[in-house]
């Protein structure tokens, strides 16, 4: 699975962050910052979940990836 962001959509609520700290990280002005775009397989729900509560649905997984 693959993860990518959206910057234009981040508007810095930090869900992703919080949800999955190994996964998505912030910038000086709070946006998420993709630190890992092919999370290991036990990190996959984490990813889900911070997709799930990104409130701009910035974050989007591809399956395919």
């Amino acid at each position: 699975m693959k993860v990518r962001v959206d910057a234009a959509r981040c508007t810095g609520h930090g869900r992703c962050y919080d949800l999955a700290p190994e996964i998505f990280g912030e910038d000086e002005e709070g946006h998420c910052v993709l630190l890992v775009s092919e999370p290991a397989p036990e990190q996959l729900d984490d990813a889900r979940r911070a997709a799930d509560n990104c409130p701009e649905r910035a974050i989007q997984l591809d399956a395919a990836g």
